[in-house]
C-alpha cells in the first residue's frame, strides 16, 4: 500500500506529465469532468459526525451514505475524520480540502468521483484540545468509528464472562493511569480512552445525547463498544466518574451495525488511476467495489444523517444481518484468504479463478447456514452473490491483506458456528479446511502478520506433532474448548499435508 499523501509519478513515460497536474482540492472542483465531481458543494457542511479511524473503508463507505445523506436532505452533515496514529492520510487530505476520490472497480470499467463529506482530518494525538471541542459540541450528535477489532482492546475471552475491556493491556493501562494523573497533558492516547474521556467532559456539561456508532467487523459491536467504553469510564481516576455513568445511561446510544463493502488498500497505480481521471493529483484516493451495505439497530439518541436515503437499513435487530455477513461473508474471505496462500494466489480473484475456490464458497455458507438466526438474507442467495462479488478481476483484493490479524478476526468468523455445529453433531468438514489453512499460515516461515505473531510461533517451536501444534494454536485463539476436541484436532492436522504441498483439497 502506498505511503498516504505519496503521489506516484502519472504518465512516466512523459518527464512533464506528473508537473502539469495540478493537487485535487475545492479550487479544481470546477475544472473536473462533470461525472467526478462531488455530489454537493462542500462549503455547505458543518461538522456533525466526528469518526475515529481515517482509513480507506471509512472513505469509501460511511463517508459516501453522508454525503449523500446531506446531498437529498439538504441538512449539513459534515464529518471531522480522526487518525488514531499515522498523520499521513490527514495531512493529505488537508492539502487537498478534505476532498478525495472513489474509484468504484467495476468488471466493466472504473468508475471515479470525488468525495466532499469531510470537513476535518485530525491526529489522534496532535489535535486533542481540538478534538476534545468536538467531541463536548452539543452540534456532534453523532460519533462513528472504524478501528478494526483491535482497537477496542477486549480482554481475552470477552464473549465468555468477565470484563470486556483488557486493562492490563500496556496502552490501556497507561491510559487509565493517565486518568489519575490528571493535567492536560496527560490525556488519553488510545481511541477507546479518548473517547471515554469526551464522553465524560460532554456528560459534565449536560450537552445534548449522543450516539456512538462502531462500524467494525465484530459480532455485538455496539454493545462491545459500550462496554469498553464504560468499564475505562469505572476504572478511571475521575472523581466524577459514577455521575458521568450514570448520565451516560439516558443521554448515550451504542447501535450494532454491519457494515459491508470492499475496500481493498490503495496502490500506485490506483492513484495514477484516479489522477488520470480526474486531471489532478490525489494523494487520498480510494477504490471499492460497487455493492455496499450498511445495516443499523434503529436506536439513537440523538438526530442522525438520513442515511436511509441512499438505501442504508434501519432495523430493530441486527444481528441475522450481522451474523450472516461475519460467518458467511467474512468467514469466507478468512479461508480464501488463508487457504490461497497456500496455494500460491494472490488475490481473491486468483483464488476464485481455481478448481477449488467457487466450491468452496458455496459449500462453506451451506455448511455454517445451519447456524444462523431466521430474519436476515437468504444463505443460498448470498454465497451465490458472494461468488460474484469474489469473481470481479477488477478487485485486485489481496489474500496477504485479508489474511492478518488472524488471530483476532478468525474467533468471531469460524468459531462460533464450529461450536454450534460440533454441538449439534453436524459434520464440519470444510470449517476444518480452513482452519488448517490458517494454521498453516501461522508457521514462522510463512506467517501472516499479527499482533500474536510470536504466540503463534512458539506453538510451533513447542511442538513437533501436528495435532499437539493443532491445539496449541487453538489454545492461542481462546478456544481451549475446541482443541480439546480430539477429532477435530486430529481431522485438522490430517489436512496439513496437502496444504504443505499446496493442494487444496474442498
Amino acid at each position: 500500500m502506498s505511503a498516504a499523501g505519496h503521489i506516484p509519478p502519472v504518465g512516466a513515460g512523459d518527464p512533464g506529465g506528473p508537473r502539469r497536474l495540478g493537487r485535487l482540492g475545492r479550487a479544481a472542483l470546477p475544472g473536473l469532468p462533470p461525472e467526478c465531481r462531488p455530489a454537493l458543494d462542500p462549503e455547505a457542511l458543518r461538522t456533525r459526525v466526528v469518526h475515529f479511524g481515517l482509513g480507506a473503508f471509512h472513505r469509501a463507505h460511511q463517508a459516501v451514505w453522508t454525503e449523500q445523506a446531506a446531498a437529498r436532505s439538504g441538512e449539513p452533515w459534515g464529518i471531522t475524520a480522526v487518525a488514531p496514529r499515522s498523520p499521513g492520510t490527514a495531512r493529505a487530505l488537508r492539502e487537498q480540502d478534505h476532498l478525495y476520490s472513489l474509484t468504484e472497480r467495476r468488471p466493466g470499467g472504473a468508475a471515479t468521483r470525488v468525495i466532499a463529506a469531510l470537513t476535518g482530518a485530525l491526529v489522534l494525538s496532535e489535535d486533542a484540545a481540538r478534538l476534545d471541542a468536538l467531541l463536548a459540541d452539543p452540534e456532534v450528535t453523532v460519533v462513528t468509528l472504524t478501528v478494526t477489532e483491535k482497537g477496542y482492546h477486549r480482554a481475552p475471552g470477552y464473549a465468555r464472562e468477565g470484563p470486556v475491556l483488557d486493562r492490563a493491556a500496556p496502552a490501556v493501562a497507561q491510559d487509565l493511569e493517565r486518568t489519575r494523573a490528571g493535567g492536560g497533558g496527560t490525556r488519553p492516547t488510545t481511541v477507546i480512552g479518548r473517547l471515554a474521556a469526551g464522553l465524560a467532559t460532554r456528560m459534565r456539561t449536560d450537552a445534548a445525547p449522543l450516539t456512538v456508532v462502531s462500524c467494525d467487523n465484530m459480532a455485538d459491536n455496539g454493545a462491545v463498544l459500550g462496554a469498553v467504553v464504560r468499564e475505562f469510564i469505572a476504572a478511571s481516576g475521575l472523581p466524577d466518574r459514577q455521575t458521568v455513568l450514570d448520565r451516560m445511561a439516558g443521554a448515550v446510544a451504542f447501535p450494532a451495525t454491519v457494515v459491508d463493502r470492499i475496500v481493498p488498500a490503495t496502490t500506485g497505480h490506483d492513484l495514477d488511476r484516479a489522477a488520470a481521471a480526474l486531471g489532478v493529483r490525489d494523494g487520498a484516493a480510494v477504490t471499492g467495489e460497487p455493492y455496499r451495505q450498511w445495516v443499523l439497530e434503529d436506536a439513537f439518541a440523538a438526530p442522525r444523517p438520513p442515511w436511509e436515503l441512499d438505501g442504508a437499513l434501519f432495523v430493530p435487530d441486527v444481528t441475522p444481518y450481522q451474523l450472516t455477513k461475519l460467518r458467511l461473508l467474512n468467514g469466507s474471505h478468512s479461508a480464501l484468504a488463508h487457504l490461497g496462500l497456500a496455494a500460491g494466489c494472490g488475490t481473491v480473484a486468483d483464488a476464485l479463478a481455481t478448481d477449488w475456490g467457487a466450491p468452496l464458497v458455496r459449500d462453506l455458507c451451506a455448511e455454517i447456514a445451519p447456524t444462523l438466526p431466521p430474519g436476515g438474507p437468504d444463505p443460498t442467495a448470498y454465497a451465490a452473490e458472494l461468488e460474484a462479488r469474489f469473481r470481479n478481476p477488477a478487485m485486485g483484493h489481496r489474500l496477504r491483506q485479508i489474511a492478518a490479524d488472524g488471530s483476532l478476526k478468525l474467533p468471531e468468523r469460524w468459531l462460533p458456528a464450529l461450536r454450534s455445529l460440533r454441538a449439534a453433531g453436524a459434520a464440519t468438514p470444510l470449517l476444518e479446511l480452513a482452519l488448517a489453512g490458517w494454521i498453516h499460515t501461522t508457521h514462522p516461515d510463512r506467517q501472516a502478520a499479527d499482533p500474536a505473531a510470536e504466540t503463534l510461533a512458539a506453538c510451533w517451536r513447542s511442538h513437533t506433532e501436528p495435532e499437539g501444534t493443532v491445539r496449541a494454536l487453538l489454545t492461542a485463539l481462546g478456544a481451549s474448548d475446541l482443541a480439546e476436541d480430539t477429532a477435530l484436532t486430529g481431522a485438522v492436522a490430517a489436512r496439513l499435508p496437502a496444504l504443505r504441498a499446496g493442494r487444496i483439497e474442498v
